[in-house]
């Protein structure tokens, strides 16, 4: 048994449903089907949630359900093409209804509530279409199964509850193929909760832990893993092969193809993960598995932007001790902020953090209690995995480095952002 993931790219308009249903006409075992909403889906019903304490997203709103429509109507004919679109209409009917009742004081909680709705219309689409090309299939809501904390925006995950709800529920008695959600969850209110943007792949690999399946498939519109994002890097090349501590790595210092939480349920239970290209089923892409050794020889690139770079000093200009470390990761663990890196000397602590959404001011706000802060803003945090000093040489502009640390595999350089017109 085998799951397939599918991001929102690949089910971004019919054609792309079309192609989705092609490559899964070819897999010959047991299939989870996991699909995230409709490309740009989640981006629209957030802009939509920032106008809700006004009121003022009826039109939005309509176009949002217009889009879906349209996608319908280009797949489906007379009754399936019926069925379909009243479920849609009731969906975004149930969409205004919440947000009538919309209140900021409980802004994560309605997030989630609208937001799940994405995932939930793609898959009812993706599912019926698979049906009326007679690949059948049943249709699952997830939230039912897949159990969760009321941390709205970021669930945390109940693994025992989830994991005797999924096994009853994915028993492939009745079918060969299930067609499912990413992203969202549910508590056991029947509350919707989202497990964090890019939360999808989780899913994968979360159902793949619990049904032991033989792999895990995560279709991209790339090749696969990347030695560099081509957005910033010139030239990139295809990891073949990598091991899960290196995947850890990458998606921790910010590579954008796995999600960070992705690799460790895979990791437990030893199940190969596939990065392959939704344009090109037929090509292997990257598997990231039980690998000893980094075989390529490639240097790997990995550039996050909208860094904060925090100094900080005790105010009793004491030395840095582990009180003062201590007390820091406090404010840090409260405000649930990442720290991509930290450095400090006898009398200073530097860390390096992405700015989210409000949550580092609150984390300035507390620092300052107990020390002086001092801040920058719009940086950038360059990630070289297998450096040499040649890659070094040609990648990292001295006059930019703010901050600099290497290690035995990896060098991370927090950096100034780039002037206006500049050549990255």
């Amino acid at each position: 048994m085998n799951i397939y993931k599918f991001g929102g790219a690949s089910v971004k308009d019919a054609q792309g449903i079309r192609n989705l249903a092609s490559i899964v006409s070819r897999e010959e075992e047991l299939l989870v089907v996991v699909v995230s909403a409709l490309g740009k889906t989640t981006n629209a019903l957030e802009e939509l949630l920032t106008h809700a304490a006004d009121k003022n997203y009826k039109n939005q709103l309509q176009q949002i359900q217009t889009r879906h429509q349209a996608i319908v109507e280009d797949l489906f004919e007379s009754s399936t093409l019926e069925v379909v679109s009243r479920q849609i209409l009731a969906w975004f009917t149930e969409i205004d209804t919440i947000l009538q009742k919309y209140q900021q004081s409980k802004a994560a909680y309605y997030y989630d509530q609208v937001v799940a709705f994405g995932e939930l219309l793609s898959t009812l689409i993706v599912s019926e279409y698979l049906n009326s090309v007679q690949q059948q299939n049943e249709w699952v809501d997830i939230r039912k199964h897949l159990i969760t904390d009321r941390n709205f925006k970021e669930g945390t995950l109940k693994w025992e509850d989830t994991g005797k709800q999924i096994l009853q529920r994915f028993s492939f008695r009745h079918t060969r193929c299930y067609v499912t959600q990413g992203f969202i969850g549910g508590t056991e209110y029947g509350e919707s909760v989202t497990l964090g943007r890019e939360g999808s792949d989780y899913t994968g690999a979360i159902l793949a832990n619990i049904l032991n399946a033989s792999s895990l498939t995560i279709w991209k519109d790339v090749p696969g893993v990347l030695n560099a994002d081509p957005r910033y890097f010139k030239e990139p090349r295809l990891l073949k092969k990598i091991a899960y501590h290196e995947a850890v790595e990458l998606a921790y210092f910010g590579a954008k193809v796995i999600h960070p939480k992705t690799i460790k349920p895979l990791y437990v239970k030893n199940i190969p993960l596939y990065v392959r290209c939704f344009l090109t089923p037929e090509k292997e892409g990257t598997l990231v598995h039980q690998v000893e050794t980094y075989q390529q020889e490639l240097p790997i690139l990995i550039l996050k932007t909208e860094q904060v770079l925090i100094t900080l000093k005790p105010r009793s200009f004491s030395f840095v001790m582990e009180d003062s470390l201590s007390r820091l990761f406090h404010f840090i663990s409260r405000q649930r902020i990442k720290v991509n890196l930290i450095q400090n000397s006898a009398v200073t602590i530097s860390i390096c953090v992405d700015a989210q959404n409000g949550k580092v001011d609150k984390l300035l706000t507390a620092l300052d209690q107990e020390f002086s802060v001092r801040y920058n803003e719009n940086l950038e945090l360059l990630t070289v995995r297998h450096y040499t000093p040649e890659v070094l040489q040609k990648e990292v502009d001295p006059q930019r480095v703010l901050v600099e640390q290497k290690s035995r595999h990896t060098a991370h350089y927090v950096l100034k952002p780039l002037r206006p017109g500049s050549e990255r």
